[in-house]
């Protein structure tokens, strides 16, 4: 009974990434784009999340910085903190849904990017730091779940919203860290050529 269900996982997982690959191939391609305008033109990656996306952010962040799947120069990222002192200062002010938002207003600057990691839509220091982000005119990719909750609703006509098709949050988190793969593979192949993988 226990395998049963934990190979039901995997073929959950397997069936959702099949169908989104139709639904977010165009929306990441769009996203790659974007990341690339912003590095090619000497802007940075601001990346959030909210709970397990926070792992998400800082592992968007490391690979941009880090490297990938291949040795090349880094680019320039950022993961916005989530760390309690921080929050603890922020609340100090009065708003512990500005986190974000003042780390955008500090580090942001026209041309950047920021990556803002979602999975309800709904969180409203993410909606917050998008705001902060189009206050300094930067660019805002979105990765979310369902139909993209009110983040769908703020974004402009040049940010880029990405939504898994799933109502289940461990199911999305799973292509999350898909998209955050195939974008960093994207940024990568159109910035220093294609490379068989091993």
């Amino acid at each position: 009974m226990l395998e049963q269900r934990i190979q039901q996982h995997f073929i959950d997982s397997a069936d959702l990434k099949y169908q989104a690959a139709q639904a977010l191939g165009k929306p990441i391609a769009d996203a790659v784009q974007a990341v690339l305008a912003c590095i090619t033109s000497g802007g940075k990656i601001l990346a959030c999340g909210n709970g397990p996306s926070v792992a998400h952010a800082q592992q968007f962040a490391a690979f941009c910085v880090g490297g990938f799947e291949r040795e090349r120069p880094e680019l320039a990222a950022v993961a916005l903190s989530s760390d309690t002192a921080l929050a603890m200062a922020v609340a100090g002010h009065g708003d512990i849904g500005q986190q974000f938002a003042r780390q955008v207003r500090a580090l942001g600057q026209a041309g950047d990017l920021l990556l803002a990691l979602c999975v309800s839509g709904n969180d409203a220091n993410v909606i917050a730091a998008v705001h902060a982000a189009h206050e300094r005119d930067m660019t805002v990719v979105v990765i979310s779940g369902r139909s993209g909750g009110a983040l769908a609703s703020v974004l402009r006509e040049t940010d880029v919203l990405m939504c898994v098709p799933h109502d289940r949050a461990a199911r999305v988190r799973e292509v999350h860290a898909l998209v955050l793969h195939c974008l960093c593979d994207g940024v990568d192949a159109q910035l220093f050529g294609e490379q068989e993988i091993p």
